[in-house]
């Protein structure tokens, strides 16, 4: 009878656990941010995410409300509201509401260590799942990393290059498809210069280049030409200390002597530049994006309708040529613009965040590569290049030296040294790269006194 008890109340254990077993959910992973996995209850608190993000193409509204649709058949618990500011005051308004320890939840924009030394950026390598991150292209991720650590997605990878205008290159027989695909050197360009310059029938002289002296936009392009990222290295090693960044100036020195640039170049503000190229009194323009091949092409139709004067162009773009000593494609100036996250002072809601990441997919994800399609730009993630599969707006023949543009872009040197290093960089690259560049272009400082002047105040101010 005592056997007969204890093996009724065994058996009644046994039963009683398995049934618990069996009625238990599966514990999701810890990285996994959606609740999609079958079982795990979901947080359905009403949740409000803010974003603020601005005019990425001309139909980007259009863009923003059709994700964030799709996102709230899914999550209609997560309320997104978002702001498109201008980017001329939205800028101003993001770090006033940053320094107040209110910024949005999510931003648009490019990573900025000065956003970490905050404290409101928001790691999110926690909710980063593998699938996730198996889908961006090698490196892309990388562009909205700062000290190792994920705060943001890239929508696109900017890419700075040179454009030129089809019919000026092949009456000079310039072979830009050889270009194109192989890069070409210092040397090769201004043998090319000397077909595109030259005095046209009205007078007015035609020049082989054109960019702006208002920025040093067009120095950053030169100096990694040369094979120096930055005035610094990726380890905060102040490297403008040798015969490179005198070669760099020496080349920009030429093209204003021997009048490949205007004279006048250090007065020629971005607006200018552009007018320049499209009255074609420049074969070439510089810190030309992909996205000038949807800018013409919209151009060359106000043209057929009349609402525009001037010649209908085709678009070619061309990488920025290295220095002789650099082999292969040479380094593209560019970097990554996405959606970086942030929390509020004294906010600590894990859920809160967790809707934050999912809402930061939501607008990153495959449908979001319509961004990169209509800036002509390669797409980021293996998704996005799916969902955009035969629906390109860029030109074919201007695709592939994109991508390759895309391969050899420099690393952002900023975004892997200190958050002090990185303000030292800033205001080197404001009070002593600028004045020097452009009493260069002005011929009011020789190259060598340039660089020797670049290298001392660069010794004191990035030691």
């Amino acid at each position: 009878m005592k056997f007969n008890k204890w093996l009724t109340l065994a058996l009644v254990l046994v039963f009683v656990t398995v049934a618990a077993a069996c009625g238990k959910q599966a514990e999701p992973p810890a990285n996994q941010a959606d609740g999609s996995n079958a079982g795990q209850q979901q947080d359905t608190t009403p949740d409000t995410v803010k974003v603020w993000t601005y005019p990425v193409h001309a139909a980007y509204e259009n863009d923003i409300k059709e994700l964030i649709a799709d996102f709230n058949k899914k999550y209609p618990h997560i309320k997104v509201e978002y702001e498109i500011l201008s980017w001329a005051e939205g800028p101003k308004k993001f770090d006033v509401a940053l320094n107040a320890g209110n910024p949005p939840d999510l931003y648009f924009g490019g990573m900025n260590g000065q956003y970490v030394s905050t404290g409101l950026a928001m790691p999110i390598d926690s909710y980063m799942t593998d699938e996730i991150k198996n889908d961006f292209l090698p490196g892309t991720l990388d562009t909205m990393k700062f000290g190792g650590k994920q705060y943001g997605m890239p929508l696109y990878q900017s890419l700075w290059g040179w454009g030129a205008n089809k019919r000026i290159l092949d009456e000079a027989g310039i072979d830009y498809k050889k270009i194109q695909e192989n890069g070409w050197t210092w040397d090769e360009f201004l043998d090319a210069a000397k077909k595109l310059s030259k005095t046209l029938p009205n007078g007015t002289q035609q020049y082989a280049l054109v960019t702006d002296g208002t920025s040093i936009d067009f120095l950053d392009m030169i100096t990694r030409s040369a094979g120096l990222v930055d005035a610094i290295d990726e380890k905060g090693n102040f490297i403008w200390n040798d015969n490179r960044i005198v070669e760099a100036l020496g080349f920009i020195s030429k093209l204003v002597k021997d009048g490949i640039i205007p004279k006048e170049t250090v007065a020629i503000a971005p607006q200018k530049r552009t007018e320049m190229f499209y009255a074609g009194q420049a074969a070439i323009i510089s810190k030309a994006i992909p996205y000038y091949d949807v800018m013409i092409a919209n151009r060359n139709k106000d043209i057929d309708a009349g609402k525009v004067q001037g010649e209908k162009i085709e678009y070619i773009q061309l990488p920025v040529p290295h220095a002789p000593s650099v082999q292969g494609f040479g380094y593209t100036t560019g970097g990554g613009e996405g959606y970086i996250a942030f929390t509020q002072k004294g906010a600590n809601n894990e859920q809160h965040k967790k809707n934050t990441f999912l809402v930061m997919e939501a607008l990153s994800g495959a449908k979001a590569g319509n961004s990169a399609n209509e800036l002509c730009l390669p797409f980021v993630r293996k998704s996005q290049a799916k969902e955009f599969e035969g629906k390109s707006l860029a030109k074919e023949i201007n695709i592939g030296v994109a991508k390759k543009m895309r391969e050899n872009l420099a690393p952002q040197v900023a975004l892997s040294i200190d958050v002090d290093k990185a303000a030292k960089l800033k205001q080197y690259r404001e009070q002593v790269e600028k004045p020097i560049f452009q009493a260069l272009l002005a011929g009011e400082k020789t190259p060598e006194a340039a660089a020797e002047e670049l290298k001392n105040k660069g010794q004191q101010m990035l030691r």
